[in-house]
């Protein structure tokens, strides 16, 4: 007869963190939810745990290189004939900026309203809560000064060729255009979607590319609105002068944000969490 052995919640915990940290997601030909959520949860806690100085540039430097998604937007609007499958095309332009951040491991905030919420979730406290809510008004706060710099940069720098200046304000003014409640909603589909992302980057392996660019493209083909993408648009419009502070506010930045963490963290996490809660030990400790 074979012993039957019993392993305590520690003893679990600290099996999925060493499953995780050894697999090699190039060989594995499936990982399982329980330890894609212990991959996420690991890497979230670290982030609540950097310091002040290195999020925030990194934040910062995730802000204006996002920069480059409307300017390939732009390169492809000016480039590409108008036809009815240009707006197909164009927004592979639109992956570009994503794809600078994400491979770049930069702080991105619609990322965090996942990879963060994971160790949250796994051990909820007042300190947790505490550390989330930082975190999240540093990135926030320093994509933004990102987002300003490469407006403003763009607007009276003379970096771009002037031919593509046309299709820059283009695509800004159309984003703006949108009334609040339909930035709010298309915000929701957005946040779920990068949530997403992060959740199959652990499986990806050698098609990150692919995989980033794909959803990405998703989001711009849909006319689903980003907060930080859709930020450098939205400072582009106020440093030249074309919207105000306060419209921009109440019209796109504040609808869109509540969107997407509504579609990040509200629906996506709490879906992904779920269906993994009862599999993780409730003494889990993910930020300790």
């Amino acid at each position: 007869m074979s012993e039957q052995t019993h392993e305590t919640p520690e003893e679990q915990v600290e099996e999925v963190v060493e499953e995780a940290k050894s697999a090699s997601v190039d060989k594995a030909s499936k990982l399982s939810p329980r330890m894609i959520h212990e991959v996420i949860r690991v890497d979230g806690a670290e982030e609540l745990r950097r310091p002040f100085k290195s999020l925030f540039w990194s934040g910062v430097a995730a802000g204006i290189l996002i920069s480059f998604s409307i300017i390939g937007k732009a390169v492809f609007e000016t480039y590409l004939p108008d036809m009815p499958w240009r707006h197909l095309v164009d927004n592979l332009g639109y992956s570009f900026g994503f794809l600078l951040v994400i491979l770049g491991r930069m702080q991105l905030f619609t990322e965090n309203t996942i990879m963060t919420v994971l160790p949250v979730a796994s051990k909820p406290s007042r300190a947790m809560f505490g550390r989330l809510g930082r975190l999240w008004g540093v990135v926030l706060g320093a994509n933004l000064i990102g987002c300003f710099i490469a407006a403003l940069t763009i607007a009276y720098g003379s970096v771009l060729p002037p031919e593509l200046l046309p299709a820059f304000d283009d695509i800004s003014r159309k984003a703006m255009a949108l009334p609040a409640a339909e930035g709010f909603a298309r915000g929701i589909p957005a946040g779920i979607l990068i949530a997403a992302l992060v959740w199959m980057l652990p499986q990806a392996g050698g098609s990150i590319f692919w995989v980033i660019t794909l959803f990405t493209w998703l989001i711009g083909v849909c006319g689903f609105t980003h907060i930080v993408a859709g930020s450098v648009e939205m400072a582009y419009m106020i440093v030249s002068g074309q919207m105000n502070v306060f419209s921009a506010l109440g019209t796109f930045f504040l609808p869109v944000l509540a969107g997407n963490v509504i579609g990040g963290t509200a629906i996506f996490t709490f879906l992904a969490w779920a269906q993994v809660s009862q599999e993780i030990p409730h003494s889990e400790n993910g930020a300790e």
